[in-house]
């Protein structure tokens, strides 16, 4: 925001007054400069607390070290792909179920969620985003570890890990979207005696399609990626072979690991924008 000053010893005239404009006003300025303050002095205590807890000559040894284990890392160990396919498989059927599942549950909770579409501002459109901000705020990870120690390990875990994961993400950006419809769209349906379902389905519904198709491919996209380290707490998946080959410290099956999450997570990326490119 821009302010003006004016300067009184302009040689223009006594009475003169000529405007100098700032970038901003003398209150915007003190409070940039209270926000480096603050800034500055959160990144020193932070540096603090961790230089406090860090055994500094282990971190100076860091590089030697990690030299060390990479040079083990390679060749890697290609005969040991014929036991890689089945996790393979497992991650993406762990990714692809999780998110179908996953919007499923949060496409009706987005319509639940959103201002113009919910049946109850002060019961269903609480309960909707209660449910929503729980999904978001507990990582797969963790959703894994606690459906391990309930279903067991395997696939099955590691899937409604997945699900409980997306429900927040999916439906948070589909009730976002149906937030932002064209109300003039809905008004003409309206006016033309429909009934809300009506409304719903010819008014909202087409508006948010393509939002709710692009949130969902994108989601399973990322689900990839995040279905490949549920293994590690025993939820199926490549980070099953992963865990077991660092703590046996077989580095050259941990690359041809990472070379098959890489294929896969690239392959994955070139679907995804093939099949947003063609629905959206």
């Amino acid at each position: 925001m821009k302010s003006a000053g004016f300067d009184s010893g302009s040689p223009a005239g006594a009475g003169a007054a000529v405007p100098v404009w700032r970038h901003r006003s003398t209150a915007a300025q003190r409070a940039n400069w209270l926000c480096w303050l603050l800034g500055a002095l959160l990144f020193y205590l932070g540096w603090q607390e961790i230089s406090e807890n860090t055994i500094w000559v282990f971190a100076a040894d860091a590089p030697s070290a990690a030299w060390d284990m990479v040079s083990r890392m390679f060749p890697p160990r290609w005969h040991y792909v014929g036991q890689l396919w089945q996790p393979l498989v497992d991650t993406i059927h762990i990714a692809t179920l999780g998110t179908l599942i996953g919007a499923v549950l949060a496409i009706p909770l987005a319509f639940l969620a959103a201002r113009n579409t919910t049946p109850s501002r002060w019961l269903a459109r609480p309960a909707a985003l209660v449910v929503i901000v729980t999904s978001r705020s507990i990582n797969s990870l963790i959703w894994a570890m606690l459906l391990v120690i309930m279903l067991g390990p395997g696939p099955l875990a590691g899937t409604i890990a997945i699900a409980l994961r997306s429900v927040g993400f999916v439906g948070k950006l589909i009730y976002e979207a149906i937030e932002e419809t064209d109300a003039r769209q809905v008004e003409a349906i309206e006016a033309t005696g429909a009934s809300r379902l009506q409304v719903l389905g010819y008014g909202i519904v087409p508006q948010v399609m393509p939002a709710i198709v692009g949130t969902v491919v994108y989601r399973w996209d990322v689900n990839i990626r995040e279905s490949t380290i549920l293994g590690i707490v025993g939820a199926g998946g490549l980070g099953l072979p992963l865990a077991a080959s660092v703590d046996t410290l077989a580095w050259p099956q941990v690359t041809l690991i990472f070379i098959a999450i890489l294929v896969m997570v690239g392959v994955a990326e070139w679907g995804s924008n093939r099949i947003r490119s063609r629905l959206i």
